[in-house]
């Protein structure tokens, strides 16, 4: 299990999209410390094995960014988080919740990071990798220090794909149903996990993720945008990102129920229970113990 040196809420609300970097190599000491995290983030708590590296960037790094568009907007990054995950049921789900858990410790030591999400499995990262061919690599995260004043393009992409904006808790999470808006007033503990999920970082700040509570579970779905996998597999030719988005919500769920002391599970055990639409796709459920 990882150990933060900060509460898990302050680290969330801490972290950015960082697109300008100091160009400065990390150094040695903040370096091991994040690839000794990396090698035991093996296994995502549905069961899919992956396995991550911390490389330097090299100009062919960079140029298998130049294609995402906004995403490309990366100056100064020296180093990459990269992982190779098995393909399988829930693979991007797993992939996104170690990912991010790797991603919110380099942010606890004071590193800045950044979500990519492309198609690497053909880039110099699978290279760097040793990518299988039973493996495929969907996102990559920049790690670097945070350069000392953003770029201004820094704030004008950060608006254009509304990063400073979250959905509102009537839109995200509902009680019982998706018909019933859950109130932040009876949630009780949950209100700061669930606060967590909506402040989590996604792929244009889509937040597709919604949450039912429903007797002692906690339902997962996904909320997809329409048009806008099938957009981004034609132009970028990119993996599932909005269930690595998912697995970023499952990742700042469970840390913050850790660290309160609440315990329980993920499970798959979807409800009976009526979607709104067909773009609404069930994930997961949290069972408290």
């Amino acid at each position: 299990m990882l150990i933060y040196s900060q509460a898990i809420s302050e680290i969330i609300g801490w972290r950015f999209s960082c697109r300008n970097y100091n160009p400065r190599p990390i150094g040695p000491r903040l370096r091991d410390q994040l690839s000794d995290v990396l090698t035991v983030s093996s296994k995502g708590p549905l069961g899919t094995r992956v396995r991550f590296d911390l490389v330097s960037a090299g100009e062919n790094d960079l140029t298998a960014l130049r294609g995402l568009g906004t995403y490309g907007f990366i100056k100064g990054a020296r180093g990459f988080i990269i992982g190779a995950v098995d393909r399988g049921e829930k693979d991007m789900e797993d992939y996104g919740y170690l990912l991010e858990r790797a991603v919110l410790f380099a942010t606890d030591i004071g590193l800045g990071t950044c979500w990519l999400g492309g198609s690497f499995s053909k880039s110099s990262f699978s290279r760097k990798i040793s990518l299988k061919k039973t493996e495929i690599l969907p996102a990559v995260v920049a790690v670097g220090y945070v350069a000392d004043k953003r770029r201004w393009f820094d704030s004008i992409i950060r608006w254009s794909v509304g990063s400073d904006s979250r959905l509102p808790w009537t839109k995200l999470f509902f009680d019982g149903t998706f018909g019933t808006a859950l109130s932040v007033d009876t949630c009780g503990q949950f209100a700061t996990p669930l606060e967590m999920v909506r402040l989590g970082p996604s792929a244009s700040n889509k937040q597709p993720w919604r949450v039912i509570r429903d007797g002692t579970q906690w339902h997962f779905y996904l909320q997809r945008t329409s048009g806008y996998g099938e957009r981004n597999r034609a132009l970028f030719k990119m993996a599932d990102i909005q269930r690595i988005d998912m697995g970023i919500a499952m990742c700042h769920f469970e840390l913050t129920l850790r660290e309160m002391d609440l315990s329980g599970e993920w499970v798959l055990a979807e409800p009976a229970m009526e979607k709104p639409d067909k773009l609404t796709e069930y994930i997961v459920t949290w069972q408290q113990k």
